[in-house]
């Protein structure tokens, strides 16, 4: 009989790099591998085609080769009060970087901010979908467990002649700020064609049927945020990469705009949104919200192979919702975790992503609290793969009551290897021989694997066939 140990996180390393452990038989042990992504630009390039729109294209990192075309969001929101953070991992020359993003509001200086990439990277490692280990104990034991900074001036004034253009096409520049590496423009237009006319005249190169898109938005009544790094104030600061930009705004609308992003992107793009609430978790109102398969016991042999497992279960899921969906991967309290790929933020983390409303002392009802860690807020991570046929409206999201928890957890079970003899142990081996079959079979029903092809790497034969490959009925007489 296989025991389920309380979740309890011993070990927790990168994906695929920890050591063996050290343990004699009859010891229990459950560790959880954390599985983070990288994750890149968010915007539209002047120079398109070396960097996609929001979100940006994927250069694989050195730990994670997971989704490309990827890019990570975090959105803090109680109300009406938003802050909104884009994840930057650009690669290219900085001066071919640039973003236009549709926003509901004016934003003063004081509203946009540099942040800091490591956050996003802790959020990111907090709430990855996770590969738990168990070692069975020795059954002869009959052992039971229980499961148990602040805006500078703008160097670079727009010229007369540019705001006279700007004006003649119908396009306001209702601001003009610097903050941190960035050049920033607040910008809203009378008509979409007069808006992309004066994008192209100012160096952003836009896709074709970016004017009708931008139309949209413009009915909306929304303003468009545009930044282009400034190469003298990012060589001042020392920074050799592009830091996250924040942005802070009051608005009745609880959305992200994704619709310019599929103009020139090649093919499909991932996207992440961290969701940091103070009622509870989050979903999609105008596309499904649907909740990935967890719990799952597979073959020990996906330790090694954690990567392409998750890459190609989430890939079958979207084929199963026929591309139009929103997937749930994790869903929490960020006071605690269980098991823990990662520890929770901490209030001053959080504060700096944008948890605004949290008092000292404030806590959820009934919590208890870890040192140090957060207080009232509930992280709800959505995954989606979208593109211009299967998406094509924003996303729209609404806060709910339900505080239940999930995420996406995968269990590897490790048989008993001892030599001992009792009946229990005959009992023991019958069991796992059935176990190993039905990890093979969800294996393959998760990501599409051939199931003969999974048996073989298992050491386990087939219904059809033997392991001399004789037929099955050659075993009868």
């Amino acid at each position: 009989m296989v025991i389920r140990a309380r979740d309890r996180l011993l070990s927790s390393q990168p994906l695929n790099t920890f050591a063996q452990p050290n343990l004699k038989h009859g010891e229990t042990m459950k560790r959880i591998l954390p599985f983070s992504m990288a994750l890149l630009a968010v915007g539209m390039a002047a120079s398109w085609q070396s960097v996609m729109a929001f979100c940006g294209f994927y250069v694989a990192k050195a730990d994670t080769k997971l989704f490309n075309q990827a890019s990570k969001v975090v959105i803090a929101r109680d109300g009406e009060r938003t802050v909104l953070t884009l994840s930057n991992d650009f690669q290219g020359e900085p001066k071919e970087f640039a973003i236009v993003i549709p926003v509901p509001t004016f934003l003063e200086k004081g509203q946009i901010h540099v942040g800091d990439s490591a956050l996003i990277d802790h959020l990111d490692a907090y709430s990855s979908p996770r590969l738990v280990e168990y070692y069975d104990p020795n059954p002869c034991m009959q052992i039971r467990f229980r499961d148990a900074m602040p805006a500078a001036p703008m160097k670079s004034e727009l010229q007369g002649g540019q705001k006279e253009r700007a004006n003649q096409l119908g396009v306001k520049i209702e601001a003009q700020y610097t903050v941190g590496e960035y050049d920033i423009l607040i910008l809203s237009a009378e008509q979409s064609d007069g808006l992309a006319t004066w994008l192209q005249e100012n160096g952003y190169k836009l896709p074709k049927g970016a004017a009708s898109v931008l139309g949209s938005y413009i009915k909306q009544n929304m303003r468009f945020f545009v930044a282009k790094v400034n190469l003298e104030e990012q060589s001042k600061l020392g920074f050799k990469y592009l830091r996250p930009l924040q942005v802070a705004y009051e608005s009745p609308k609880y959305m992200l705009p994704i619709r310019l992003g599929t103009l020139n992107a090649h093919g499909d793009q991932e996207l992440f949104i961290f969701n940091l609430t103070r009622k509870g978790r989050v979903e999609t109102t105008n596309y499904r919200t649907v909740k990935l398969p967890e719990g799952m016991d597979i073959p020990e042999y996906v330790k090694d192979e954690f990567a392409p497992f998750y890459k190609d279960l989430f890939s079958q899921q979207v084929k199963r919702e026929d591309g139009k969906a929103v997937f749930l991967e994790y869903a929490w309290d960020m006071n605690w975790c269980d098991p823990c790929a990662a520890d929770p933020l901490t209030r001053d983390e959080l504060k700096k992503l944008g948890v605004f409303w949290q008092e000292p002392g404030s806590q959820s009802p009934g919590i208890l609290p870890r040192p140090g860690g957060a207080q009232d807020v509930f992280l709800t991570r959505l995954h989606l793969r979208y593109n211009r046929d299967n998406f094509p409206e924003d996303l729209v999201f609404q806060e709910t009551p339900d505080r239940s928890n999930f995420q996406g957890r995968y269990v590897l079970r490790h048989p008993y290897t001892g030599g001992d003899s009792c009946p229990a142990m005959e009992v023991y081996k019958n069991q796992l021989r059935a176990r190993q079959e039905k990890e093979a079979e969800t294996l393959a029903q998760l990501t599409g694997w051939d199931l003969e092809k999974i048996r073989a790497r298992m050491k386990l034969e087939g219904e059809g066939t033997g392991k001399s490959g004789e037929k099955w009925w050659e075993k009868v007489w």
